[in-house]
């Protein structure tokens, strides 16, 4: 059979199986070498909250879903092209989530009918054999068998054997969508470099996936995917948890402060901890904590000491560390909180993602406690706006929290990484010793232009002074009762949570115009989906902006005037309506939420639909 090239501008793949089929390392090392070749991507890992989900359960099934294309990617894809399964569970997870007309790749030994049994299929034959699947395009491949055969004179055992099964789907998609293995087989040469016998097996069946797609007359085509036009400079692939550590790195050297980095392990922030104990070098000391308590209060006694000092968990764990975060706010010290948030309440869906702690970052603590709070957009802007919050921490002598979520933690983008000479400078002040000869008494809170107080080291000789979470007493920072004083300071904390607001940049509308009929204003990691809809939108004739948050707390200083020029204000979230909330109080405006709570992110299609049902000369027409 001859076959045919033929060129996309796009294509979604999705690699499903048991967690233990390694679909993450699969999906991970087909966009690393997607991006090598220059193709725009974005990527949505998947996997069960349990370490070792039961094997061949739909509630074990590991997937890993890759967009990328020669065109802007701003979204892991709404539906996929290719579904790769390797088992009759995950092909019932992720058949949904599959282009009608679309091609399934299913690995024929995981429909047998033990795993039928174990996937609680309902058939009384495998979806293979029945018309099931007879809207897609299917191809039957026994990998299992293919990969024993392949390896059939290796001394490796059985189940290291079997283990090599992803290589050979990894190695048939890179051919058919002509890809090099070359960077894949460096990587396991490299990981596998104390076990040559099991780097040897698994590059022999990514060669046999590779050339499989070559003989076989099961493919009738490949496809081919030119660069994508990004702007010149050099790129790497970075997943979200990446470009925090590299941020968090960052902004110590530029603030020239030794970081320190208190924590408790949690899903999605552990990744943090893990990328940041490689980072000693760089004068970078991590601690893992008894629990998040002794972790948040570990980063305030660095901060107290004169580090740059961060702590970081997903929503259950901010809760545990809320009265610590309040005494950071009456010590007036910076603290870098990061919050990855994944699905509540509780410990929820601990692998899926949501939006729903803003309110938790804005009000989540006892008293007036205010804080600043930043959002990343995209995995690549985990790097901007983690040395964002660290800045305006070192700078304005408060807590910041960063919210990011576990899409955008786990998920990845190209990025132009910067150079030294283009980072921001991070202006570090410390109080200065007094001689016996300066005469006067050290006031801890006297306070600048901004409100902000000194940051003044335990140890500096004439430096003494009262810490501790009591009410303190205006400029002298003694314990006070006095209900005027504690109205004042509660104010004047609040006042330098304000202040802030001019010393960040103006908000701007990100794709349209400034005065229109609709504006979609998001926030955190409904960038994509709502950049791509909006654009769609428009295209199609729709009077239609997007204005997107990086800063909340406190809003821009332009914020209110920009939303007051569209007749209708919508706030798409991954939570029942939070940010909508913040817009409606502090502006006293009509603001529309678009809300879903089910641990996945906006589809784009889904959401230009709720946009146009939304808008009510759009609803009633």
């Amino acid at each position: 059979m001859s076959q045919t090239s033929t060129e996309r501008e796009e294509v979604t793949i999705r690699f499903a199986g048991d967690s233990g089929d390694g679909m993450q390392l699969t999906g991970s090392l087909f966009t690393n070498t997607t991006a090598l070749e220059g193709n725009d991507l974005r990527t949505l890992p998947e996997f069960p909250a349990e370490i070792r989900a039961p094997a061949g359960t739909v509630p074990g099934v590991s997937s890993f879903q890759l967009h990328f294309g020669s065109k802007e990617i701003l979204t892991p894809g709404d539906k996929c092209d290719v579904l790769v399964v390797m088992n009759v569970a995950a092909l019932i997870a992720n058949l949904s989530l599959l282009n009608k007309g679309g091609t399934i790749i299913a690995n024929t030994s995981g429909f047998d009918s033990r795993n039928l049994n174990l996937a609680n299929y309902e058939g009384d034959v495998s979806p293979l054999e029945d018309d099931t699947l007879s809207q897609y395009n299917v191809l039957e491949i026994d990998v299992t068998k293919l990969t024993k055969e392949s390896l059939s004179e290796s001394d490796l055992g059985y189940k290291d054997k079997e283990r090599c099964k992803n290589m050979f789907v990894l190695g048939l998609l890179y051919w058919m969508y002509s890809r090099p293995l070359d960077s894949t087989i460096s990587f396991l040469e490299k990981k596998f470099k104390d076990k040559p016998d099991i780097a040897e097996a698994n590059v022999k069946v990514l060669k046999e996936g590779y050339h499989y797609g070559e003989t076989t007359e099961v493919f009738s085509s490949r496809y081919s995917v030119k660069e994508a036009s990004l702007e010149p400079g050099t790129y790497r692939n970075i997943t979200g948890t990446d470009a925090t550590v590299l941020g968090l790195v960052s902004a110590a050297h530029q603030s020239k402060l030794p970081l320190f980095f208190g924590s408790y392990p949690i899903t999605p922030a552990s990744d943090i901890l893990h990328g940041l104990s490689k980072q000693k070098h760089f004068g970078v000391y991590t601690f893992q904590a008894e629990d998040e308590i002794a972790a948040v209060s570990s980063a305030i006694g660095a901060a107290f000491g004169g580090s740059l000092g961060v702590t970081s968990s997903s929503g259950p764990g901010i809760a545990l560390k809320g009265e610590a975060i309040g005494l950071a706010v009456m010590l007036e010290l910076p603290l870098v909180v990061l919050n990855i948030q994944r699905a509540g309440p509780s410990t929820g869906m601990p692998t899926k993602t949501e939006q729903a702690d803003l309110m938790q970052a804005m009000y989540g603590r006892n008293g007036e406690s205010p804080a600043a709070i930043v959002a990343p957009r995209s995995p690549a802007d985990c790097y901007n706006m983690v040395f964002e919050a660290c800045r305006i921490a070192l700078e304005h002598m408060i807590p910041v929290m960063f919210l990011s979520d576990g899409y955008l933690a786990n998920g990845s983008e190209p990025w132009k990484f910067p150079q030294t000479q283009d980072l921001k400078e991070i202006e570090i002040k410390f109080e200065p010793a007094r001689t016996n000869g300066d005469g006067e008494k050290f006031l801890p809170y006297v306070r600048d232009d901004r409100f902000v107080r000194s940051w003044s080291i335990p140890g500096t000789k004439g430096l003494e002074h009262r810490v501790g979470g009591l009410e303190k007493e205006d400029l002298t920072g003694d314990v006070s009762y006095d209900p005027d004083n504690h109205e004042k300071m509660v104010m004047q904390r609040e006042a330098k949570r304000d202040k802030i607001a001019d010393f960040i940049p103006p908000q701007e509308v990100d794709n349209g115009v400034e005065n229109g009929e609709t504006v979609v204003l998001g926030w955190g990691s409904t960038y994509g989906s709502i950049r791509t809809a909006v654009h769609e939108l428009r295209t199609e004739g729709m009077d239609v902006s997007h204005i997107h948050l990086q800063y909340i707390s406190p809003f821009p200083r332009n914020l209110e005037e920009l939303l007051k020029g569209y007749d209708n204000v919508l706030v798409p979230e991954i939570n029942n309506g939070q940010l909508v909330r913040l817009i409606r109080d502090k502006f006293q405006m009509k603001a529309i939420g678009i809300n879903k709570i089910k641990g996945r992110p906006f589809g784009v299609e889904e959401l230009k639909q709720e946009i146009k049902a939304a808008i009510p000369s759009k609803s009633n027409a």
